[in-house]
């Protein structure tokens, strides 16, 4: 393939350009864009060093918020991924504006420009970790809806029953302190994890170990019948996912006094 560097860089210049602002700001228009069409905001400001601080002024997370909770995104597993994103393309985040930057030279600010975007994207990517996409967030989310109705102190997370032969190797993934027996809800996110509740629950259950169980799926219709029918012999309600959560606090609430 012959490719002419003069033409390339010519057109990739075509689709760049710089913009003042009224504020007194310079903006780098791109064909960087949000999934929505709008084009990424990226600022130019010289700094005292003498060098550029490359920002999104803040607009990758106001974009985020019109559709996601923005405190989300630093906790749990969105937290680390997004921790990774910054340090692995090298850019800057500022907790008091809520900006994403990187700080270049002029020789490298077109270097720095493609890293914030990189960076914009992958940030932004992290909308599909919900729970219809990624397991991993699954449990943050399951242990979010069971502390918005059971206080925190109540709720234990991989629990080992006390005095069970071999229990580290048959952990709870959450038990809710009750009246009377624990409450022992497992998440299924995915095939794998049914068959291993269902051999878990079958041990507990030939050991004595006193408890009532809820059993959360991700989405019960991907499932298959038998492991299904394998679980619902040993185990006790089923909530199809965490969208039902009407059947979810109905329940929960009922076990957990």
């Amino acid at each position: 393939m012959n490719i002419d560097e003069k033409t390339l860089c010519a057109q990739l210049c075509a689709n760049v350009s710089v913009v003042s602002r009224p504020n007194g700001k310079v903006m780098l228009k791109t064909p960087f864009h949000y999934p929505d069409g709008d084009h990424y905001p990226i600022y130019l400001e010289q700094m005292a060093t003498g060098g550029v601080r490359i920002s999104d002024g803040g607009h990758t997370l106001m974009h985020l918020s019109y559709e996601n909770d923005i405190d989300k995104f630093f906790e749990g597993t969105r937290s680390v991924m997004m921790a990774q994103v910054v340090a692995q393309d090298r850019v800057g985040y500022s907790e008091s504006t809520g900006e994403f930057f990187v700080e270049s030279t002029i020789d490298h600010l077109a270097e720095g420009v493609f890293r914030l975007g990189q960076a914009v994207t992958r940030i932004y990517d992290l909308t599909f970790l919900n729970r219809s996409h990624v397991a991993s967030t699954f449990y943050d989310d399951l242990k979010e809806q069971i502390t918005s109705l059971v206080p925190e102190e109540r709720v234990k997370r991989n629990y080992i029953v006390p005095g069970l032969a071999s229990g580290d190797n048959y952990p709870v993934d959450f038990c809710v302190e009750t009246n009377h027996a624990p409450l022992f809800l497992y998440g299924v996110p995915n095939r794998d994890k049914a068959r291993l509740t269902t051999i878990f629950l079958q041990y507990l259950l030939q050991n004595g170990v006193e408890f009532d169980s809820i059993l959360v799926f991700e989405n019960q219709e991907e499932i298959p019948r038998a492991d299904l029918a394998r679980l619902s012999n040993v185990g006790g309600e089923m909530i199809s996912s965490l969208n039902a959560e009407d059947d979810f606090r109905r329940k929960l609430l009922r076990r957990a006094t």
